[in-house]
């Protein structure tokens, strides 16, 4: 798997890594989601053939139910031989079967019939009526609910040939897409699986790091202090290599001398003490966010 995400151990800001985060959380989602399809797809597939097993040994067993039955019936045969010729008690038994038989056909069909059409018809008609009422309004011509009539029937074609030409255009696309090779195993798949789930793991933790606006603070007002302590130590090396050559400068020093020795000196301090500023209002955001 290409694009190794690196999970970040530093302990500056990262909030600037959100973007590639979420970018690569959007590309590896897609990716999860197809393999676990594939992967039901497998199982199912593997199931179906389990379950193709199963149902043989059931015809088997029903198989042998049916020899059951004729061995009672063989038996039921052989026990009216003893009281009547044997021919006689096989035409009696294979009646009265022929007549449970006929009286379970005609309940059947007469049931059957009751119940035929299986389909709610008055509901579904309506439904569509309702439907087409929605889309096209009073343009909308009951007529095309008839099966007889000719507005149903070019609606019917009209509709056929529309799923004709989806079915082609969907095999021109299936055509034109390139050859993958073959379909990765089922072992493939949960391995490639475990390997993307432990990837995205880390992305989402890191993610969470990103986000969390306390420890985004911090670094943010550690950062701050450690820029006001250097700003610090250069103004110091700064007065203080003034003092220096206004010492070492012989005779007294103007006063022009001093007043651009103290300009220089507010044109310097003036930043740092914006920087300090800021940073003491963040320390105090921080401290609110942190009792909240």
């Amino acid at each position: 798997m290409s694009g190794r995400h690196s999970g970040g151990t530093g302990s500056g800001l990262r909030i600037t890594a959100l973007p590639k985060t979420l970018k690569m959380i959007f590309k590896l989602a897609p990716r999860q989601l197809n393999d676990e399809i594939a992967l039901a797809k497998a199982e199912i597939k593997r199931k179906g053939i389990q379950l193709g097993v199963a149902g043989a040994f059931f015809g088997v067993a029903l198989v042998f139910i049916a020899l059951l039955v004729i061995g009672l019936m063989v038996a039921a045969i052989m026990g009216l031989a003893t009281i009547m010729p044997a021919w006689l008690a096989a035409l009696l038994v294979s009646a009265v079967c022929l007549i449970i038989a006929a009286i379970g056909a005609l309940i059947g069909q007469r049931k059957l019939k009751a119940v035929m059409p299986l389909v709610p018809e008055d509901t579904l008609r309506g439904l569509r009526h309702d439907l087409g009422i929605a889309r096209e309004g009073s343009a909308f011509d009951p007529a095309v609910l008839d099966p007889n009539s000719e507005q149903y029937k070019a609606a019917k074609a009209a509709k056929e040939a529309a799923a004709a030409k989806a079915k082609a255009e969907k095999e021109a696309k299936a055509a034109a897409q390139p050859d993958l090779g073959p379909a990765p195993t089922e072992a493939e798949l949960r391995s490639r699986l475990d390997e993307r789930r432990t990837h995205l793991t880390g992305v989402r933790d890191e993610l969470g790091r990103e986000l969390d606006v306390k420890t985004q603070a911090q670094a943010l007002l550690a950062t701050t202090q450690a820029r006001l302590q250097v700003g610090k130590a250069q103004l110091s090396d700064k007065i203080a290599g003034f003092r220096s050559s206004a010492r070492s400068t012989a005779g007294t020093p103007t006063s022009a001398d001093g007043q651009n020795l103290t300009g220089q000196i507010k044109n310097r301090w003036k930043p740092l003490a914006l920087l300090a500023a800021s940073a003491a209002a963040l320390a105090i955001l921080v401290r609110r966010l942190m009792k909240g």
